[in-house]
């Protein structure tokens, strides 16, 4: 790979400044990927901008960009599916019937018990990131509008609570995706090593407590406490020039004239893609599964092993499906309406799959240029035993913060940060969980992450919007976990 020096991480950091400065998003992450591609072009401007085309074309030789994209694509046709079978209304009359049982025992107000619910449902669904985020979008926009809790804060809980449970509770990809990077490392028993290693992962542990006390104590702070002031003042859910990921016809669509409004129309098709997201993680795991101890190991790496791209894309279908044989056995629908919903449905997604698309595309580019290789090395020749999880918690943050992706700075980082410890004699669970930890970070604060993007969608937020509202908690945890990383590097060596 050709050596791009201090040039590899300017790509990715104009993007997100400039991202985070005009909120345009999309022109941010457009220049942001020519910029690299004229870099690597010898910034010939005419080979630098026919290559940044192909590029943007080649996010779809991927099998699993073009999957995310499908799934991301065919959630609008369910989102419109579950509101105009009356879903959602009936969801809305169910719910609004409990909270008023929990108000009249004066125990919790319902403000707060909609978004402790929101957060217990992004927490559960640890099996995968992008059902986690959905489902808490999908199933608790309504009743935040109704509540008057700003979309900043539900895409603040969806996003908060998806990533941090996954590597928490690692009998997921995400598990098995760490543990396969250690074996590479010659780690001979890595389920010991992960599950010991996250006994130091502070980050997706505080984050998750701060979500919280920022709910149970109404202690916003930062851009979160604007918005909060905002929708208490006036009503507004969005800022005036806010831009949502998803329309007004997604979010909006009323219950057809003259049905019967029931909750289950809502509840089935989205358990229905709940539950499926294990069982197609096991269907396309389980051939790679070799040397199991047993039914339960067997279970476990074969749902470790198994795609979450084609898990989440094959449930959205599913569901999908389900979907639309509840309706017909209903006389909801009829055939013609089930596909002119669905058609409708996928084409109002379509700036959400344009924003994923160019996402993937200055991934693949800060790859090519080696941004993380060139950060991770910047500071291998100074680093001492004391400071090693510290700066590998730094620098993990901040190649997921300029790539968005976690899973890309494992790969980078793990082949790293492992044989450092063992050189040095630190501490290899501190060090581990310093990685992972600095991963989640980093790519919890991005606003080109694909968690990030999802988060905002599901919630009908403006993107840019949520990073803001968000970014100074994610920096309270993660100083707060940088601050531990370096004390426990003197205390533990």
């Amino acid at each position: 790979m050709h050596d791009y020096g201090f040039f590899s991480i300017l790509p990715p950091v104009l993007a997100i400044i400039l991202a985070l400065r005009t909120k345009q998003v999309y022109v941010a992450l457009i220049f942001g990927t020519w910029l690299g591609w004229l870099i690597i072009n010898g910034w010939n401007v005419f080979t630098g901008t026919f290559a940044t085309i192909d590029a943007f074309v080649n996010v779809f030789k991927s099998p699993g960009n073009t999957r995310t994209i499908m799934f991301s694509a065919l959630v609008g046709a369910l989102l419109l599916f579950i509101q105009y079978s009356g879903g959602v209304d009936g969801f809305m009359i169910s719910i609004s019937r409990f909270i008023e049982k929990i108000e009249k025992s004066k125990k919790m107000k319902s403000r707060m018990f909609v978004q402790l619910l929101a957060m217990i449902t992004g927490v559960v669904l640890f099996v995968e990131t992008s059902i986690s985020s959905l489902t808490v979008g999908t199933l608790y926009r309504p009743l935040f509008d109704k509540f008057k809790i700003p979309r900043e804060k539900l895409a603040y809980i969806a996003d908060s609570t998806s990533a941090p449970s996954s590597i928490l509770i690692p009998f997921n990809a995400w598990g098995a995706f760490i543990m396969g990077l250690l074996l590479t490392q010659g780690i001979q028993r890595p389920m010991a090593v992960l599950g010991n290693a996250l006994l130091y992962d502070f980050y997706p542990v505080l984050t998750i407590l701060l979500v919280f006390f920022i709910i149970v104590t109404k202690k916003d702070f930062g851009p979160m406490a604007k918005a909060e002031k905002r929708t208490r003042e006036t009503g507004k859910l969005l800022n005036d020039n806010a831009h949502p990921l998803v329309s007004d016809t997604i979010t909006s669509l009323e219950s057809k004239e003259g049905i019967k409004l029931r909750a289950y129309n809502m509840y089935i098709p989205i358990l229905t893609m709940v539950m499926m997201m294990p069982v197609y993680l096991f269907y396309t795991g389980y051939p790679s599964v070799k040397d199991a101890t047993g039914w339960f190991d067997y279970l476990v790496q074969a749902i470790g092993a198994g795609s979450g791209s084609s898990a989440v894309l094959y449930s959205v279908i599913t569901s999908l499906l389900v979907a639309m044989v509840l309706y017909r056995v209903q006389k909801i629908m009829k055939t013609k309406e089930m596909v002119d919903l669905t058609l409708k449905g996928i084409s109002e997604m379509m700036p959400l799959a344009l924003l994923m698309m160019l996402a993937f595309s200055i991934s693949d580019v800060s790859n090519k240029l080696g941004t993380g290789v060139y950060v991770a090395a910047q500071t291998k020749a100074w680093l001492t035993p004391q400071l090693l999880p510290f700066i590998l918690f730094v620098i993990s943050s901040f190649i997921a913060f300029s790539t968005g992706t976690s899973w890309g700075t494992f790969a980078i980082m793990m082949a790293i940060s492992v044989p450092m410890a063992q050189a040095q004699h630190a501490n290899l669970y501190l060090v581990v969980a310093a990685t992972i930890g600095g991963g989640v970070f980093g790519d919890h604060c991005s606003p080109i992450s694909d968690t990030t993007i999802i988060s905002s969608m599901a919630s009908a937020s403006d993107h840019i919007d949520h990073v803001r509202t968000q970014l100074p908690y994610a920096l309270f945890v993660g100083s707060i976990t940088a601050v531990l990383y370096l004390i426990l590097g003197y205390v533990m060596h």
